[in-house]
Parts: structure tokens; C-alpha cells; sequence
């Protein structure tokens, strides 16, 4: 049997555990990434105030693995020894390691990988009139910063790092999916997914929509498919082993699942 051909599309730098456990399971993984991830240095003046008053703060809320990687080292600048009493959270358990290495222990909220999730924990239910830190990148979703403002808590965000598209030549992610002959595109976010569609013209899209599509979640395939993309493979979230488990279903004959 040929090899199926899948494409990565993590930052660089996170895509070779992914790729290797794909080549283990007989695919053929290729990794393209579709964001770039750079830190905001000089930090801005409000984020930098923002961080300066974390002991003043209830709830620290970490967003991604790449929020921790960036943020933490910001919080360690002006916190050596971080304030008692916080309470932390991640969006997943790959955050939640991340944080470990730092010696911060997190709740998450399991599989739900995602603001609904964060937003469902017992600590943020009730959250009136305290104070939260959301830590993240520029943009980005805004769920979690309005339904904890609807809730009474005071809300403030610390943009530590910025996405950037990778720089390509018009043409060259079409030409490179059919050399490589991709069959699957593992996108691991929405941005991700905005990343490919600005990276492709619209006759290119139309010629990839036979592609199979594998998406961190229910709202980014809704996205996809409103951009005509029909054949997209949901996994439970974003992490290694959820995108597996789903292109363990991956049916090559319908692009779906079976």
C-alpha cells in the first residue's frame, strides 16, 4: 500500500513529534508551517503594567502551550518569586506540562480544549468582581475576555507574542501540496486555517477541495467548510493525540470519517 501523504502545519519547532508519530503509523508526513510565532520585544508599556500588578490578580488563565512558552518568561522578569494565592488555569494538559516547567500546577478542563472549556471550570464560574489575566497571543479569539466581563470579573489580557503568516511566493503552497501529493492537511488552529486560505488563490482553493482537512475543532471546520472545503475530519482538540486518534477513522475513500 503507498504511504498517504500528510501535511503539518504546526510552528516550527513543534511539528516533529506529530510527523514522526504519523511516518510510525505509515503515513508520509511533511511539515509546512503556517504561522510563524514571534515575541513582542519591547513589551508594550500597558502589558508591561498589566504583569507588574499579577499580585493583585485571582485567576491566570493561560490560552495555548505557546502563551506559556512566551508569557512566563515576562512574568519571571518582574516575578522572581510569583505572588501566593493565584489560581491557575490552561487550555489543555500539553499547557498545562508547559506550566510544570515553570513549577506552576494548572486546572484544565480536559478534552474541551478550548475558551468554552476554560470557561466551564469550577473557579471561573462564579468569578464576579475579581480580577483575571488572560495570557496570549495578538488577536486571536475574544469569547473568553467577554463571557468572564459578562460575569462581573475584571478582565485584562497580556499579549506576550505575535503570529505572523510565512512568507511565500504566490503559488508556491499549491505547487508544494501536489509535489508532495497531500492528501491530509493538519491545521492545528483558526488562525492556522486563515494562514492557508490567504496563502491560496481562489481557483487553487477550488482545486484542493478534494483535500482532507484535519481541524482542532467543530468551529474551525464550520470555517472551513463555509470557505468550500467538504471534506473536514474533526478531532477532539488541538493536541498530538487527538489529531491521531482522528485520522485513525480517516476514511481515503470519502475523506471523512467512517
Amino acid at each position: 500500500m503507498v504511504a498517504r501523504s500528510v501535511l503539518v502545519t504546526r510552528p516550527a519547532g513543534q511539528g516533529e513529534h506529530l510527523c514522526s508519530a504519523l511516518a510510525a503509523r505509515g503515513f508520509t508526513a511533511h511539515h509546512l508551517p503556517f504561522l510563524q510565532l514571534q515575541p513582542l520585544t519591547p513589551l508594550p508599556v500597558a502589558e508591561r503594567l498589566r504583569v507588574q500588578a499579577l499580585d493583585r490578580v485571582q485567576h491566570v488563565i493561560f490560552v495555548s502551550a505557546n502563551a506559556v512558552g512566551f508569557g512566563m518568561p515576562v512574568i519571571e522578569r518582574y516575578w522572581p518569586q510569583l505572588p501566593v494565592g493565584l489560581h491557575w488555569y490552561a487550555v489543555g494538559e500539553g499547557t498545562a506540562r508547559a506550566l510544570a516547567g515553570f513549577d506552576v500546577v494548572a486546572m484544565t478542563p480536559g478534552e474541551n480544549m478550548s475558551s468554552e472549556g476554560l470557561l466551564n471550570l469550577p473557579g471561573l464560574r462564579d468569578c464576579a468582581g475579581e480580577q483575571v489575566l488572560i495570557v496570549k497571543g495578538q488577536g486571536g479569539r475574544d469569547t473568553l475576555r467577554r463571557e468572564l466581563t459578562r460575569r462581573g470579573a475584571h478582565v485584562e489580557t497580556l499579549a506576550c507574542y505575535r503570529r505572523l503568516s510565512p512568507s511565500m511566493a504566490p503559488g508556491a503552497l499549491a505547487t508544494a501540496l501536489a509535489d508532495w501529493q497531500i492528501e491530509v492537511i493538519c491545521i492545528s488552529s483558526g488562525d492556522g486555517l486563515n494562514t492557508m486560505l490567504a496563502l491560496l488563490s481562489p481557483e487553487e482553493t477550488t482545486k484542493l477541495q478534494g483535500v482532507t482537512l484535519l481541524l482542532p475543532s467543530r468551529r474551525v471546520a464550520d470555517a472551513a467548510m463555509a470557505a468550500g472545503f467538504k471534506h473536514c475530519l474533526v478531532a477532539d482538540n488541538a493536541s498530538d493525540g487527538a489529531m491521531l486518534r482522528a485520522l485513525e477513522h480517516w476514511s481515503p475513500a470519502k475523506g471523512e470519517k467512517k
